[in-house]
């Protein structure tokens, strides 16, 4: 094993928020040398915004992790001149730490697959160095990748590409997928990264016999340690392995048998998970503590207020999701998790207007405490300067005919067909 002593993390999702600072700290103590890192930034390349997200990756390890990141940049074939490409390759070689993860699953193979980058990866964890990939990232290690956005919101038929397999140098036959317990769907089912039961089912049923499926739930990391052959798992969710619909589930803190990743599993030893054990509930909110998890409280608040007439309730929540949000980017959070929370902000003031629509006159006096504390809520996103979402409670309430009114002395607000 002298040859595989160094390190693979796979996290499957949340590699830039507070829930794997720690995790990225243990890592760079274990390199022998001083660390080197290095930021990939090729899963985003064709993104427009790809260079804010290496920025906000540099920002992120100097604040949080107390450590130097040097960006290693690699858009693409077409637009990286062969000067910028060996400067990058060179920058890798002389890495000891590398991360890379936000993406295209199948734009990073097209885009990797004829350059030195899997090797080079491949010698760095050889070396005694770490690859740190998450989410896009982690779906092209294995053997078979899956095509997420394809599927997802193209709405290709179901099928894997290729993937760039660079855990087979290591002894690693398996299919990483991560989102594993991804719960963003609400009302349909949206784990097994975003594929569902149904629809990952089918795509299971394509591999062949002897293909193992690595399931990582997010802000959860899966940590191969090569040198001592330990698999440990850290984050907030578990880890689960999978043949043939029968599955292993490790959580938080456990260690995963080596063999169980590298060599054939007695299947009389793997648990069958039924339809009616594994629902959507089991996503992240499960993991205390979790934002989305708060979420889903949250929502589950408002919703009961509203339906109840309970203005205290359902304004307590909104305050809440207010300030949750505030928080989250404090800690931050993936960028997903929190614009999620803003949609269910925006989404939370049109029912309210839908309620104050629909609502009789002489509910006013029911409603009047909700209105006012909304327009607190909107006085506070102007003091902070979040116009727009300052206008969107404004123009909710405006389409629900109630008129907000900006004086000198504050606010004031009026059902348009009360006649003043």
């Amino acid at each position: 094993m002298a040859s595989k002593k160094g390190t693979v993390v796979l996290i499957g999702s949340g590699e830039l928020t507070a829930t794997m600072v720690e995790v990225h700290k243990k890592m760079l103590a274990r390199l022998a040398d001083s660390p080197r890192a290095v930021f990939l930034d090729t899963p985003a390349g064709f993104q427009l915004n790809v260079d804010e997200i290496s920025r906000k990756a540099v920002e992120y390890f100097r604040v949080h992790v107390q450590q130097q990141l040097e960006v290693a940049s690699y858009k693409s074939p077409e637009i990286t001149t062969a000067l910028e490409a060996e400067t990058t390759f060179h920058v890798l070689r002389h890495a000891n730490f590398v991360l890379f993860g936000p993406g295209s699953p199948t734009y990073t193979i097209r885009q990797l697959q004829e350059t030195p980058i899997p090797e080079i990866l491949s010698t760095i964890i050889r070396s005694g160095g770490c690859m740190v990939a998450a989410s896009a990232a982690a779906l092209t290690m294995g053997r078979y990748t899956l095509p997420v956005y394809e599927i997802y919101k193209v709405g290709q038929e179901i099928h894997w590409v290729d993937g760039l397999d660079i855990l087979a140098s290591f002894g690693f036959n398996l299919i990483v997928v991560p989102h594993w317990n991804n719960a963003e769907g609400g009302t349909h089912d949206t784990r097994f990264c975003f594929m569902g039961e149904p629809r990952f089912n089918q795509l299971e049923a394509l591999l062949p016999e002897d293909a193992t499926i690595l399931g990582i739930d997010e802000h959860t990391a899966c940590i191969v340690d090569l040198e001592s052959q330990q698999i440990d798992i850290q984050g907030i969710g578990g880890v689960t392995i999978r043949r043939r619909g029968r599955e292993i589930k490790f959580s938080k803190g456990e260690q995963i048998p080596f063999e169980a990743l590298v060599k054939e599993i007695n299947l009389g030893e793997w648990k069958i998970k039924g339809p009616d054990e594994i629902d959507q509930t089991q996503g992240l909110g499960t993991a205390k503590g979790s934002l989305l998890d708060q979420l889903h409280v949250i929502k589950a608040s408002f919703h009961k207020g509203l339906a109840n007439h309970d203005q205290k309730e359902a304004t307590s929540a909104l305050l809440e999701l207010d300030s949750t949000i505030w928080q989250a980017q404090k800690k931050m959070e993936d960028e997903e998790s929190i614009s999620q929370a803003r949609e269910m902000l925006r989404d939370s003031i049109v029912l309210l207007g839908t309620e104050l629509n629909l609502s009789p006159h002489h509910l006013r006096k029911y409603l009047t405490p909700l209105v006012e504390q909304m327009l607190q809520l909107r006085a506070q996103f102007r003091k902070k300067q979040k116009w727009s979402e300052a206008d969107s409670i404004r123009d909710t309430l405006l389409q629900s005919n109630v008129l907000v009114e900006d004086t000198e002395d504050g606010f004031r607000w009026r059902i348009i067909d009360e006649g003043g």
